[in-house]
């Protein structure tokens, strides 16, 4: 191993000075590089334990709001502890009330998929614990960063006006990205940079221009979008929810989107943003981007593409078409912590004119200013973000696609989509079960038919809600619900990362 040696620098540390500002006892050294050898080795030897028995965990804990208080201190210890002390307590208090995302037999919500490649990325990240907010303050990490953004945006086949290859460090006029926490940020970013775009078209700055901008969505939109529009200061009378349907599997319908968008506009309001999606959180619907981008053209409003889950599955050619029109959005966005295989925070946003973005959200305070930024060479991800510091998120993308490459990442994207159309013919084929929606990727909506054609719709949704509660009960499965024109359904997701080649059918969800 190499070394690094602080006397070779001219800089010195006068002991006597470090030692006045410890009371007594050993002088404290959190880095101490043995106590991160033996730190980290046993933490390393943890995670993989974990992993190797998560299966048969609970996915839920049987646990009671508080438990915790009762099994670990109330007040914090005033000295020191073994490490193994930590890690006892970890063991016995905090892993017994976790609900395990990792576990195979996790259904719920759209999960969090993991990789070794990318929490050896995250721990490494971690180690270096770097602040990116401008290039100089990490040229390695924005350029790398901003090289991963273009690896996956090339898998994914997006124009090159969405790149930052333009240059190292995605600087220079146009398209580039950034990578952000997770999808709220993406929205709020974006829509921050619409509104002040349609501030400047209309001539109308400040609060009484916000009052007239209007922006859309489907109703099967995630919440996430509704609460972006409030911090970005949209009206909330003037966010407009399309109702959708079974005619069109929930998608959006671009002709209600027409018409709602002329009807403000004959009522002296902006139409300025479309939230689209593919791969909606209730049914995977996938809106109609080329569709979506037609309406919006006649009346310049700013298109986001909200592909956070299904955008993963678009690396396989068979899934591609549900982005095209792409190349005609304004802004697009996907998570690799949902199904790349790159655990949580990772929110890619790719912009086809960074400017507009950088617009709204530039800082340029003294003690940031350097030549680097001020060429205009580079593009700062302070200024493509809410905040300022910047994690170094881009190296466990990065060090994910360097090690497993495209084959392999596709492999993993099939093998999920294979269990869910397993899991769906199998339904299909029990007449006691009806699927609600067509699965397009890994999840499936299905439900427990009512009786009869004379039974009330609530007592089937009653009886849906008694099974998923007698299966969560189990500690075998963990299931989440939504609801669909109305019904209540179960929607397994096939995405765990560790239920790969895993015989499922319909008698995981069939309580006793």
């Amino acid at each position: 191993m190499g070394s690094l040696d602080t006397n070779a620098t001219g800089l010195h540390v006068h002991d006597s000075a470090a030692i006045d500002v410890v009371d007594e006892g050993e002088l404290f050294r959190p880095l101490d590089p043995e106590d991160v050898r033996s730190y980290l080795h046993k933490a390393v030897d943890f995670v993989a334990d974990y992993f190797h028995s998560v299966e048969s965990l609970p996915v839920l804990p049987d646990v009671q709001p508080g438990y915790l208080r009762t099994l670990l201190n109330p007040a914090p210890p005033s000295s020191s502890a073994p490490f193994d002390v930590t890690m006892k307590e970890l063991r016995n208090a905090v892993v017994p009330g976790m609900t395990h995302w990792a576990s195979p037999n996790f259904f719920a919500f759209f999960p969090a998929t993991n990789s070794a490649a990318a929490i050896a990325g995250d721990l490494i990240a971690s180690a270096m614990n770097t602040v990116g907010f401008t290039w100089q303050a990490a040229p390695a990490a924005t350029e790398l960063e901003a090289l991963a953004l273009d690896w996956l945006a090339q898998l994914l086949r997006l124009p090159p006006s969405f790149m930052n290859r333009g240059n190292a460090a995605g600087g220079g006029a146009g398209g580039g990205g950034v990578i952000l926490g997770t999808t709220s940020e993406a929205m709020l970013v974006t829509l921050v940079a619409a509104r002040d775009g349609a501030l400047r078209r209309t001539g109308r700055g400040g609060v009484a221009g916000i009052t007239r901008l209007t922006v859309y969505a489907s109703d099967q939109t995630h919440a996430t979008f509704f609460k972006a529009c409030r911090l970005a200061g949209f009206d909330p009378a003037n966010v407009r929810t399309i109702a959708t349907g079974a005619d069109t599997d929930y998608a959006l319908d671009a002709a209600k989107l027409r018409r709602a968008m002329q009807a403000d506009v004959d009522a002296g309001l902006v139409p300025t943003y479309i939230c689209a999606t593919v791969g909606t959180t209730s049914s995977n619907a996938v809106d109609p981007i080329s569709s979506v981008a037609d309406v919006a053209a006649v009346l310049n409003a700013w298109v986001h593409v909200d592909a956070a889950y299904a955008g993963s599955a678009c690396i396989c050619p068979e899934f591609r078409h549900h982005l095209d029109g792409v190349e005609r959005v304004d802004s697009i966005s996907m998570s690799p912590h949902k199904w790349l295989l790159t655990c949580l925070d990772c929110t890619c946003l790719w912009v086809r004119d960074k400017h507009r973005l950088t617009d709204s959200l530039e800082t340029n305070p003294e003690y940031l200013k350097n030549n680097a930024s001020n060429s205009g060479v580079v593009t700062d991800p302070k200024d493509m973000q809410v905040g300022v510091g910047h994690r170094f998120r881009g190296l466990k993308l990065w060090m994910v696609m360097r090690t497993y490459g495209a084959a392999k990442l596709q492999q993993h994207i099939r093998s999920d989509v294979a269990m869910a159309k397993m899991f769906e013919e199998c339904v299909r084929a029990d007449h006691r079960f009806e699927v609600v929606v067509p699965r397009k990727f890994a999840l499936v909506c299905f439900r427990i038919r009512p009786h009869s054609a004379a039974a009330e719709e609530e007592d089937a949704d009653d009886v849906n809600r008694e099974l998923m509660a007698r299966l969560n009960r189990t500690g075998k499965v963990y299931l989440a619900h939504t609801v669909v024109g109305g019904r209540f359904v179960l929607r397994p997701n096939f995405l765990s990362t560790k239920n790969n080649n895993k015989e499922i059918d319909q008698r995981t969800f069939c309580a006793e």
